[in-house]
């Protein structure tokens, strides 16, 4: 049983961190931050098993776990206005080709890592851009203006 708490422990400071971290993309990480996401694992895992190398050990802390992932996920479905509490909410970055720069600094991102994002996705200028969210994924969506009408001339989108 006591691996059951710690596990569960361990789960719930884990889920506080990454959601003080921001979100941000696997592929985003730095090698550094990659490397600390693994010595962040190997901590999680010596601090819930204290040394335990049994099996039943591993099945009782990953059983948790997975059980709290389930729990979490089925909240969030079952309760929609959990979602934003456990999952955090898409957040504007650009609205009308204009960077919002008060949600940039919220999410300690650049305008730098904007137009990076948009030239992945073949947008070469944020003018071009009706506006881009960042999901709770960590991922940016653009949505392009159509090209058979002109963008709005200092026009904002209703919120």
């Amino acid at each position: 049983m006591d691996i059951v708490i710690r596990a569960a422990v361990v789960f719930l400071f884990v889920w506080l961190v990454l959601r003080a971290l921001g979100k941000r993309e696997l592929g985003e990480l730095t090698a550094f931050e990659l490397v600390l996401l693994f010595v962040i694992g190997d901590l999680v895992q010596q601090s819930i098993t204290q040394g335990d190398t049994s099996l039943t050990a591993a099945v009782l802390a990953i059983g948790t776990i997975t059980l709290l992932i389930l729990a979490q996920s089925y909240v969030v479905f079952r309760w929609r206005r959990t979602r934003s509490a456990l999952e955090g909410v898409p957040i504007v970055l650009v609205r009308s080709g204009e960077v919002v720069e008060p949600a940039l600094r919220s999410q300690r991102m650049s305008t730098d890592d904007v137009e990076e994002s948009a030239r992945g996705q073949g947008i070469g200028d944020l003018g071009d851009v009706e506006v881009a969210i960042l999901e709770t994924d960590g991922k940016v969506s653009f949505v392009t203006y159509d090209r058979r009408r002109p963008p709005p001339s200092g026009g904002r989108l209703s919120e």
